[in-house]
C-alpha cells in the first residue's frame, strides 16, 4: 500500500483534483489528521479529525509521533499521525494526504519511495489571484496574504515527484489520475 501527499497553494484547485481523484475506485482514503481545536457541528473524534487538547498535542509531538504539524494559531495545532497512517496502510488502503508544502516534503522523506508527492501548481500568480477574487470568500488582504503565501510554496515545487499545473480542469484531472495510477500499478 502507498501514500499520495498532495500540496498546493490555496486557489490551485487541489481539492477539487482530490475529490475528482477519490472517485475513481482506487481504494484511495484520507489520512485523519490530529487537531487541537474543538469538533465543529457532528464532527466526531476518529472520523474527521482525532481532537486533542494543546497539551496532549505537545505531548504527541515531544513523543516523535507526528510525521508532520504545524501550530496555525496559538494552541491550534493540525498534524499527521504516523501511527494512524501505518495503520491505514497495514488495512490495506492507500492514504491520501493533503498537506501544506513542508509537511509534504516531511511525509515523502519517511516513506521514501512509498509516497508519492505531487505538487498542483496555478499557471500564475495572476491567475490565482483571479480564481481568489471570483470565489469571493476572502478579504482583499487575506487575497494578499494567501499570495504571498503561494511565492513560498512555489518556491518548494521543484522538490516534489511531480508538478501538474491546473491550467485546464479536465486535462489537469487526467495528468492527476495517469500520474496516480502509474505510481499505484509501480
Amino acid at each position: 500500500m502507498k501514500v499520495l501527499i498532495f500540496s498546493a497553494p490555496s486557489g490551485s484547485g487541489k481539492s477539487t483534483l482530490i475529490n475528482h481523484l477519490m472517485q475513481q475506485g482506487l481504494n484511495l482514503h484520507f489520512s485523519i489528521s490530529a487537531t487541537s481545536r474543538p469538533p465543529r457541528g457532528t464532527e466526531q473524534n476518529g472520523v474527521e479529525y482525532f481532537f486533542l487538547t494543546p497539551d496532549e498535542f505537545r505531548a504527541h509531538i515531544a513523543a516523535g509521533d507526528f510525521l508532520e504539524y504545524q501550530e496555525v494559531y496559538e494552541n491550534r495545532f493540525y498534524g499527521t499521525l504516523q501511527q494512524q497512517v501505518d495503520n491505514q496502510l497495514a488495512q490495506g488502503q492507500h492514504v491520501v494526504c493533503d498537506v501544506d508544502v513542508l509537511g509534504a516534503l516531511n511525509i515523502k522523506r519517511h516513506y521514501g519511495a512509498r509516497a508519492l508527492s505531487l505538487f498542483i501548481q496555478p499557471p500564475s500568480i495572476e491567475t490565482l489571484r483571479q480564481r481568489l477574487e471570483q470565489r469571493g470568500t476572502d478579504a482583499p488582504e487575506v487575497i494578499e496574504q494567501r499570495i504571498a503565501r503561494a511565492a513560498f510554496e512555489l518556491s518548494y515545487a521543484p522538490q516534489f515527484d511531480k508538478v501538474i499545473v491546473n491550467d485546464r480542469l479536465e486535462t489537469a484531472c487526467r495528468e492527476v489520475l495517469q500520474a496516480v495510477k502509474d505510481f499505484l500499478e509501480s
